[in-house]
């Protein structure tokens, strides 16, 4: 970053548990990191859990790795056992280790090369580390936390940059992980300028939590490093409004005017973010600090997050409350993660009701629907009230508005009055 840069990193002050540490070590993400809360007993200090509760995080610490940032941690309210941070990242006696898939999304099965998954014709997933700053319990990659999957040496980075040298068709290469951003320096280096120097690779992306776990990462050092093999894209994953600190808006404005774009990808999670308001908070905040939502991620079955998963309806239900009632920019693709390999499936409210030859009636986002032209067929009359979706259907009638519509009684209104000052405006000519 330049020396007059506007947003230098400042990353407050330590809170709650923490406030006597020294600002400059709360700054520093290596204090972070050495610092992790990571026992059943630290976590039962911090939140005053119940004898049950310590036990259930102590059992579950045998089976997936535990650990969270004191940055992150400090977001969560300690008086509220149903707070939505502590429910994404501390693990609870809510979990189910006897339900779900391992692999949910059959990545294992498409791995061509150590950390390279090959799913799709043009791209790739390159699994750098199984390394986080803080796990999420819904995490797709549990099974990495104990056997990872991951290109973690050099050796293994290198086989799978062969096998990319070796398919011209791959045009696009995600990073990820665990979280590609914890990595070293010179790792992060060593492995963006092996796939910039592939000619065929034109896009490369990296996908992290750190901007929004721990923004304190995004380091003056790092960012030159990003810059140096750009254009880099990053996909975060802001979850929850509250999510969205002074810190994490910070860390977001320093990676973007050093040049990397930011989208953002939300899992769909239970008791977080599974109700409008909570979520067309956190996306027109993301809009705010010019992160673009991107995808809202129907939860994956993976073990152990069973207490976390919503049904599909209500992501389409979300969808639906969002579309037309909150700009276009906001509002994510919500996407099927197909388990076994079967990639990312869009879903979308059925906004087509009806299809005939030369016309389609559509449905809009206050519940109207309209008799739409297609191709060279004439549009509807617009003289006769329509009473059924078949007046549509057949071109007699336009539209059929619900009863009692602030929208569309407005127009009305307005059509009244623009009507009566044109007879105005033409009898007083008549008249002269």
């Amino acid at each position: 970053m330049p020396d007059n840069d506007p947003f230098p990193a400042r990353w407050g002050r330590a809170v709650g548990p923490w406030r006597d540490v020294a600002t400059d070590d709360w700054s520093d993400w290596r204090w972070q990191l050495k610092n992790l809360v990571r026992t059943p007993e630290r976590v039962a200090e911090l939140l005053g859990l119940p004898p049950e509760e310590t036990a259930a995080v102590r059992g579950l610490q045998k089976q997936f790795r535990f650990a969270v940032s004191p940055y992150y941690f400090s977001l969560i309210d300690p008086s509220d056992p149903k707070d939505p941070i502590r429910r994404m990242i501390v693990p609870s006696s809510d979990e189910d280790v006897g339900e779900g898939l391992a692999d949910p999304l059959g990545e294992k099965d498409d791995q061509v090369a150590p950390g390279l998954t090959h799913r799709y014709p043009d791209r790739v997933l390159f699994v750098v580390t199984s390394f986080c700053s803080s796990y999420c319990r819904f995490c797709i990659r549990k099974r990495n936390w104990k056997h990872s999957d991951a290109a973690s040496t050099r050796d293994e980075i290198d086989q799978a940059i062969a096998y990319l040298r070796a398919h011209e068709e791959i045009r696009d290469v995600l990073v990820s992980g665990g979280d590609p951003l914890t990595l070293p320096l010179d790792q992060i280096d060593y492995i963006l300028g092996h796939l910039r120097a592939i000619p065929h690779v034109e896009f490369v992306r990296m996908g992290s939590r750190e901007p929004v776990m721990l923004p304190m990462r995004i380091t003056d050092d790092l960012l030159r490093v990003l810059d140096k093999h750009g254009p880099i894209w990053l996909n975060t994953h802001f979850n929850h409004p509250r999510e969205i600190t002074e810190e994490s808006a910070r860390a977001c404005e320093r990676l973007h005017r050093s040049g990397v774009p930011l989208g953002n990808q939300t899992v769909l999670l239970a008791g977080v973010n599974d109700d409008v308001a909570t979520m067309k908070t956190l996306l027109q905040g993301l809009l705010k600090i010019r992160v673009r939502p991107y995808y809202l991620y129907q939860t994956d079955p993976v073990v152990g997050a069973a207490h976390l998963r919503t049904s599909v309806w209500k992501g389409l239900e979300m969808i639906e409350s969002l579309r037309g009632h909150t700009t276009g920019l906001a509002v994510p693709t919500y996407v099927v993660d197909a388990p076994g390999g079967g990639g990312k499936i869009p879903m979308m409210p059925n906004y087509l009701v009806s299809a005939a030859p030369g016309r389609v009636v559509l449905r809009n986002f206050e519940g109207a629907m309209f008799s739409y032209p297609d191709g060279g067929t004439p549009a509807a009359s617009l003289d006769l009230p329509a009473r059924s979706v078949s007046d549509l259907a057949t071109g007699r009638s336009r539209r059929i508005v619900p009863r009692d519509n602030p929208h569309y009684a407005r127009r009305d209104a307005l059509a009244e009055e623009r009507q009566l000052a044109e007879l105005l405006t033409n009898a007083a000519n008549t008249g002269k």
